[in-house]
């Protein structure tokens, strides 16, 4: 898994390279041992300043809704998710069955800070990993920093599948391929189309 996912992590910040003017990552502490190479042309690298990596809008999906999706089970049977809540999950997609048609959020854990809400600027860490192939892409985690993103300038499965959740909260999203990246995905770690299953924990929201 080791050597994925330095194949993986190297090409990327997947969901950081589609956010406008991201590059603002906060240090933070991490567990993992896992580095990359990424530098600013690939990814957000240490040094980056807010406004360093920039991605054309139209490598991105933006689409939002005025409200949040409502949580369910759903998600739970695309995939498993281990570990403390607050700490680095481990994310494991069961494979072979059908893809969702719809965006599937479960709330893994509640949180207890105020509630996030549409369009607006968080702090997270995440993981994400793809249904078909089984393979992490990308995970703050891995590079040690969590990200700070708008939840207008992302893909449309973070931006309705985010709202709602409460800070120090971890939410479950399962994303069909046409509220992520579609068939234009912005690496080969992810197929065309593909449905994308994230573990996404939120830290803070003003």
């Amino acid at each position: 898994m080791t050597s994925a996912l330095h194949r993986s992590f190297a090409s990327v910040g997947i969901v950081c390279l589609l956010i406008s003017g991201c590059g603002r990552d906060n240090s933070t502490s991490s567990d993992s041992q896992v580095t990359t190479n990424s530098t600013p042309s690939q990814g957000q690298s240490p040094d980056s300043s807010p406004d360093t990596v920039s991605t054309p809008k139209e490598t991105m999906s933006t689409e939002s809704t005025s409200g949040s999706i409502k949580p369910s089970n759903d998600a739970r049977t695309y995939a498993s998710v281990t570990g403390a809540c607050g700490s680095e999950p481990t994310l494991t997609v069961k494979q072979g069955t059908n893809p969702p048609t719809k965006l599937l959020v479960s709330d893994l854990c509640p949180g207890t800070g105020a509630r996030v809400k549409p369009g607006a600027y968080v702090t997270a860490h995440y993981t994400g990993i793809g249904l078909k192939t089984g393979q992490v892409f990308d995970s703050s985690w891995v590079r040690g920093k969590s990200i700070q993103f708008p939840l207008d300038g992302v893909i449309a499965g973070w931006s309705e599948g985010i709202p709602g959740m409460k800070v120090g909260g971890r939410r479950l999203l399962v994303i069909p391929g046409e509220l992520a990246y579609g068939p234009n995905p912005p690496t080969a770690a992810i197929l065309p189309n593909e449905t994308l299953v994230f573990v996404v924990d939120i830290i803070s929201s003003p």
